[in-house]
């Protein structure tokens, strides 16, 4: 029952939200967060102590500022989604600034498939909807919701572009067959991670349990690794933002599989230290209690050749 009233409130609300113009959205969306923020003391909690850990010499003040903001960005974010399902290719193509493009197709020119990686950042669901329209369907590596009839509601929105999805439980053997096929495959980076395929790379000067999934695929399958965000513009439009890949480094084994996820952790932690307000701090994302409980799939993998590095303007490059 519960999750049928969840499904119905949700379908009210998207019948609303159609009918208005989305850059009347972002105000509502403010409005709708800082409504969480007033009642949601559990999740508020969280995002203050993950704020204060991560940016110890801001005061009070600002960081108060930014978890408002964190809350008011997560009420744009859902009225935005709700405004965009169905909608169609060129009006959501028109809502777009794509940069890095070519960098995209320049990664499929070499045959070994693309994974892009992001996190609970900006606009994440509009960055992996924009390649279906601008460069190639991709396939999303996802996690079901709790509640199955908003579950099918938001994985009709994420392949309305063409994308499909791959549910995270046992997804390893399909990822690995789109690469073969020199497909795209896009994944989140930034969730804690518990159990032997977790490693520890540091996020904000704090050591984080994260998959290694997607070091550890890019190393044996020679897969070019893209980090892909999406940004807020003025008049409800959205900036995607395709960055340079990320080189594999020049270690073999365990270590190569960490030190990349530490490159990709890196330029993730660039674009949320530049615009805080837009990642997820009300995830517990640091937390090592346990990490003794088994995952999916175990990946033993080897690494190969290459370095890179993080430009200051906030790029990564090769």
């Amino acid at each position: 029952m519960k999750h049928k009233v969840e499904y119905l409130l949700v379908i009210t609300v998207g019948i609303v939200v159609r009918r208005l113009p989305i850059f009347m959205l972002r105000p509502l969306g403010t409005a709708l967060g800082a409504l969480v923020y007033a009642f949601d003391r559990r999740h508020r909690k969280i995002a203050h102590d993950n704020l204060q850990a991560a940016f110890p010499g801001r005061s009070h003040r600002e960081r108060q500022h930014i978890a408002r903001g964190v809350f008011s960005h997560s009420g744009r974010l859902v009225l935005e989604l709700l405004k965009l399902r169905g909608m169609d290719s060129e009006a959501f193509l028109d809502l777009l600034d794509s940069e890095g493009e070519e960098r995209v197709r320049e990664a499929y020119k070499r045959g070994q498939g693309v994974l892009f990686f992001s996190g609970h950042f900006g606009y994440w669901e509009v960055s992996a909807l924009s390649q279906g329209l601008c460069v190639a369907p991709m396939s999303l590596v996802v996690r079901p919701l709790d509640n199955p009839m908003l579950d099918q509601l938001l994985l009709r929105l994420r392949m309305q572009t063409g994308n499909s999805i791959i549910p995270r439980k046992g997804s390893v053997r399909r990822i690995m067959r789109e690469l073969a096929a020199n497909k795209g495959v896009g994944l989140l980076i930034d969730q804690h991670l518990h159990g032997p395929d977790a490693v520890f790379v540091t996020f904000f000067g704090r050591r984080a349990a994260t998959t290694s999934a997607l070091a550890a695929m890019a190393l044996r399958t020679g897969a070019v690794v893209v980090p892909l965000f999406g940004l807020p513009s003025p008049g409800g439009r959205y900036r995607v933002i395709a960055e340079h890949p990320i080189e594999p480094p020049v270690s073999d084994g365990a270590q190569a599989v960490q030190e990349f996820t530490q490159r990709c952790t890196d330029v993730l932690e660039m674009y949320v230290r530049k615009h805080p307000e837009l990642w997820f701090w009300m995830h517990r994302r640091w937390r090592f209690d346990d990490m003794s409980s088994s995952t999916d799939e175990s990946i033993n993998l080897s690494g190969r050749g290459g370095t890179g590095n993080v430009t200051t303007d906030g790029h990564a490059a090769s």
